[in-house]
């Protein structure tokens, strides 16, 4: 264990992994999917298809020439029967390409070819493995969603990495899918990481992990077989540990500067759903079409499925065996910093790691009251901040006055509301504020 595993601030949520030891299955096919063009930080893609287009497995069906971007791809075999606007997890409409899938799939002919599984990652450079990690449109699939093409490209003035630091801390309560992926397949894991290191020249890796997840990491270590070079790093649980300058801190000591990177220290950090991506395309030369995602919360059977990227909300469900008991609210991602739903049509994109259906009685919250100056929020916070003081200006919408309390430095993980004994809602305060900012810069811009 690290010596700098400890980070600051940070709340122990009860954890909920009750689908930790839940296999994961093939979902049942869809009748339809709905593919988004914008499943990415960047400009959203344009689509390649129209109606009445049969499609394959694997063909691209959206893609950009801008920098910040990763092509999309049909999730099964089928026909378009829609491009449109469509409703996304995000609560946004985005433009959509809808398929209704055929019976079977039949594997696009343009793909790339394989490496095969015993490909050697020290023969291929690294132009060629971001060139194939952007065909393969895959992005960081803990989340975020930054196209990863373009996180392991040299930046200039940036140094160059030493580490790359898998993440799988999967510190969000309920949330199992990195989990069953670490578990199931480490050895994709490891390639995955070694093309990372391949790609970027760094000499160390690290996968991270919570001590919650121990028969992973003996799987993990199991595939190392004691190479120097590769270590994993099991830390305690503690939420959010799975933010990027805490996991960079707890395992190297370095700390990312304000407003700065991972990069800027020296360090990659990729999720290790991302580097097992990574993995099957070199080795298959397969894009991205699935993901795991685990259902929790008021359904019939709780698990974690591998669905096809696309897949409505509501097949998944069925496949749980449908909603148990009245539904209040439907969270893509985990409760403390997913977000909800408008409606179980919306489709399952490349950052959904999970969805959690909540009854009434999961959501009912006290009346919040006056914040009384405990200062607990601030001690929960792992980046320094005064949360109290940026919801107080969210309050009284002096909006500009946010900017002093360095805003833009929250990552909003929502350890503040969780933490307050006043129930305030600090981290939807601080979200309000961090949009109104951004609607005044856009309306400065013209």
């Amino acid at each position: 264990m690290s010596f700098f595993s400890r980070f600051r601030g940070g709340v122990h949520p009860h954890g909920h992994k009750n689908t930790a030891a839940s296999a994961t299955q093939p979902l049942p096919r869809p009748v339809h999917l709905v593919l988004p063009m914008r499943q990415h930080i960047g400009a959203p893609c344009k689509p390649l298809v129209k109606v009445g287009d049969q499609v394959a497995l694997g063909q691209p069906i959206g893609d950009t020439d801008a920098a910040v971007a990763a092509p999309i791809h049909a999730t099964a075999s089928g026909k378009v029967i829609a491009v449109e606007p469509r409703l996304t997890p995000g609560g946004r409409m985005e433009m959509s390409v809808v398929l209704e899938t055929a019976p079977e799939d039949t594997w696009w002919d343009g793909l790339p070819e394989g490496l095969t599984w015993q490909l050697d990652p020290q023969a291929l450079s690294p132009e060629t493995l971001r060139d194939r990690i952007r065909q393969a449109g895959i992005v960081g699939l803990g989340g975020a969603g930054f196209p990863t093409a373009t996180k392991i490209t040299p930046r200039s003035g940036a140094p160059v990495p030493d580490v790359v630091l898998l993440n799988g801390a999967e510190c969000e309560p309920v949330l199992t899918s990195d989990h069953r992926l670490m578990l199931e397949e480490p050895a994709k894991v490891v390639l995955g990481l070694r093309l990372f290191m391949q790609a970027t020249g760094a000499r160390k890796g690290i996968i991270a992990l919570e001590d919650n997840k121990m028969d992973a990491a003996e799987a993990l270590r199991a595939c190392l077989r004691g190479e120097a070079d590769i270590a994993v790093e099991v830390l305690p649980a503690r939420y959010p540990q799975g933010a990027e300058k805490m996991l960079v801190w707890a395992c190297t000591g370095r700390a990312v500067p304000l407003g700065g990177f991972p990069l800027d220290v020296g360090v990659v950090v990729q999720n290790v759903a991302t580097a097992a991506a990574v993995a099957t395309a070199l080795a298959e030369g397969k894009p991205l079409t699935e993901r795991i995602v685990t259902v929790a919360g008021r359904v019939g059977q709780p698990g974690n499925w591998r669905a096809p990227i696309g897949t409505p909300f509501v097949d998944l469900v069925k496949a749980c065996g449908d909603v148990d008991g009245p539904l209040a609210k439907v969270v893509a991602g985990g409760p403390m910093m997913g977000m909800p739903v408008p409606s179980l049509t919306v489709p399952v994109t490349k950052t959904t790691g999970g969805m959690i259906l909540m009854s009434p009685a999961d959501v009912a919250m006290p009346e919040s009251g006056p914040c009384i100056r405990c200062g607990r929020c601030v001690a929960a916070c792992p980046m320094g901040l005064l949360p109290a003081q940026l919801a107080l200006i969210a309050e009284t919408a002096h909006w500009e006055d946010a900017k002093r309390f360095h805003i833009s430095a929250c990552i909003e993980c929502g350890s503040c509301s969780y933490s307050c004994p006043a129930r305030r809602p600090i981290v939807q305060a601080v979200r309000l504020t961090k949009a109104e900012l951004n609607r005044k810069a856009a309306a400065a811009r013209g």
